[in-house]
C-alpha cells in the first residue's frame, strides 16, 4: 500500500495504486531529461479507438525522444487500457477540483505539459499556469468537438448546416482552449484551415499532426478471391460509429438482394445491448462486437463500409483500410482531410443509393478492388510518415520553449483569457473542494 499525496484531498487518506502505477513511480530517472506530462480525459485504449492509438502514438514519439513521460488522468481505469509501464511511461491518478494536484505537478517541474482535449485544459490549465509557469502548454484536440457537435446537431434537426452553428457554447470553450495554449495539435488539414477561417487563431497557434504510420513496416493480407464479407468497425460509444451502424442497417437489404451471400460484419468496442439486438444471421447483418484483433479483421474483409453522415478528424478505421489494402466505401464526412490530391483508396457516395450502387460494384468488380487496394501505400507515405510528422512536432516544440516568452507576448487574446480564467476556474473549483470537505467532515 502506498499513500498518494496527489492524488487525495482532505479525508481521503488512503489510496491505492495499481502495481503498474507503483512500479512507474518507483523507478529512478535522468533528471538532466526533459519531462512531457500529459492530463488524459480517459486512460490510452489503442485497441479500443483511434483516439486510444493516437495518444499512444504522441506518448511514444517523446519517450523516445528523450523525455521523461508521465500520463495523469481523473478517469476510472479501465481493463481495456494499455499498460503505460510497459512502454517506459509513468501513470499517475489526478483528481479535479482538488489542491493536491497543484504541489504534485509543482514537484515534477515539467517543461511540457499536453492536455487531452479541451475539457482537461479547462480544468487544470489554470493550475498548470499558476504552479508551472515556464511550461510548454499543449493542447491535443483529437478533432474539432464544436464542428463534430455542429454537423450532430443538424442531422438529429433534418437541415443543412449554418454558420450559425458555430456560435454555441461547446467552440466557445474549445476556442478559448486554443487560444489560451501556446500550441494546439490538429489532426486534420481541413480543420486547420476551418479553425482559421472561421475564429480568431494565429496559424502558429496550431500545428498540423495527423495519425502517424511507420512506412518501413511491411504489412501481408489476403487477396481479392480470399475475402469474402464487407466490415465495419468503430468504438460503439462514439456517436458517429453508432450512427453510421445504424445506417448501414437501413442500407444492408439493399446491398444483400444484390449479393445474397454476403455477410456484413460490424465490430467495435462497448456494444451495448441496443447493437447487439440488432444482430441477424438470417439477413447475413452479423453484429461482432470487439475485435480481439483488429488488424485480422480489416485485412479478411472485401471492402470496408463507412457510412458516416457526421463527425470531425481523420477516421482510423479508414486508415487502417488504406495499411491492409482494404477498399472502402464512405462518405464526404469520412474522406475528409484524409487523401488530399493523391489518388483515394475508397468511392465516396454522395446519397443513399450511390452508397448500395458503390458498395455492390466495388464488392463485385476484381479490377476495381484491385486498383484501389494498391493506393494506400502512397498514402501512408505522403500523408502518414511517422518519420516527418513526428519529427516536425519534435522541432516545433524545442523551437517554442527556446522563445516561449516571446511567443506568448505575440498573443495578446490568448493571454487576456488566461488572465481571466486562472481566477473564474480557480474561486469556482476552491469552492467545490471546499464543499467536498465539508460533506466528508459531515460523513465522518
Amino acid at each position: 500500500m502506498r499513500l498518494s499525496a496527489q492524488a487525495y484531498c482532505s479525508f481521503h487518506w488512503f489510496y491505492f495504486y495499481p502495481l503498474s502505477i507503483y512500479r512507474a513511480r518507483r523507478k529512478p530517472y535522468n533528471r538532466a531529461m526533459k519531462t512531457l506530462i500529459v492530463i488524459g480525459y480517459v486512460w490510452p485504449e489503442p485497441d479500443s479507438s483511434a483516439a486510444g492509438m493516437r495518444m499512444m502514438q504522441l506518448l511514444t514519439l517523446y519517450r523516445e525522444a528523450g523525455y521523461r513521460v508521465i500520463f495523469a488522468s481523473p478517469a476510472d481505469f479501465s481493463s481495456h487500457a494499455i499498460n503505460l509501464d510497459d512502454h517506459g511511461i509513468e501513470s499517475v491518478t489526478i483528481q479535479l477540483n482538488c489542491s493536491s494536484f497543484d504541489e504534485w505537478v509543482a514537484k515534477q517541474a515539467p517543461d511540457v505539459v499536453m492536455f487531452d482535449r479541451f475539457m482537461m485544459e479547462e480544468q487544470f490549465g489554470w493550475r498548470v499556469e499558476e504552479q508551472c509557469p515556464s511550461a510548454l502548454r499543449i493542447l491535443d484536440m483529437e478533432d474539432v468537438h464544436c464542428l463534430r457537435d455542429a454537423r450532430h446537431k443538424a442531422i438529429k434537426a433534418g437541415r443543412e448546416l449554418h454558420p450559425d452553428d458555430w456560435h454555441s457554447d461547446i467552440a466557445y470553450r474549445e476556442i478559448a482552449a486554443i487560444l489560451r495554449c501556446d500550441l494546439s495539435l490538429v489532426i486534420s488539414e481541413y480543420e486547420m484551415q476551418w479553425l482559421t477561417e472561421h475564429f480568431p487563431i494565429s496559424q502558429d497557434q496550431l500545428c498540423y499532426l495527423p495519425f502517424m504510420v511507420d512506412v518501413m513496416t511491411q504489412r501481408t493480407s489476403a487477396g481479392f478471391a480470399e475475402r469474402k464479407q464487407f466490415v465495419s468497425i468503430g468504438n460503439f460509444r462514439h456517436a458517429p460509429n453508432w450512427d453510421a451502424v445504424l445506417r448501414l442497417k437501413a442500407l444492408w437489404p439493399a446491398i444483400r438482394k444484390q449479393l445474397p451471400q454476403a455477410e456484413m460484419h460490424i465490430y467495435g468496442a462497448y456494444p451495448p445491448p441496443k447493437a447487439t439486438q440488432l444482430h441477424d444471421i438470417k439477413s447475413g447483418f452479423l453484429v461482432k462486437g470487439w475485435a480481439e484483433n483488429a488488424e485480422a479483421v480489416v485485412s479478411s474483409a472485401r471492402v470496408m463500409l463507412a457510412p458516416l453522415r457526421f463527425g470531425a478528424g481523420l477516421k482510423g478505421k479508414l486508415l487502417e483500410a488504406a495499411m491492409l489494402s482494404t477498399p472502402a466505401v464512405t462518405t464526404s464526412i469520412g474522406a475528409e482531410g484524409m487523401y488530399g490530391d493523391l489518388p483515394a483508396p475508397v468511392l465516396v457516395a454522395q446519397t443513399d443509393d450511390d452508397f448500395v450502387e458503390l458498395a455492390v460494384r466495388l464488392y463485385r468488380d476484381e479490377n476495381l478492388w484491385q486498383e484501389l487496394s494498391v493506393r494506400g501505400q502512397p498514402i501512408l507515405q505522403q500523408r502518414f510518415s511517422l518519420s516527418e510528422f513526428g519529427g516536425c512536432l519534435l522541432e516545433t516544440t524545442e523551437h517554442l520553449l527556446a522563445g516561449l516568452e516571446r511567443h506568448r507576448n505575440n498573443h495578446f487574446i490568448g493571454g487576456m483569457l488566461r488572465h481571466h480564467h486562472l481566477r473564474s476556474t480557480r474561486y469556482m473549483s476552491q469552492w467545490i473542494e471546499v464543499k467536498t470537505q465539508l460533506r466528508q467532515r459531515e460523513e465522518y
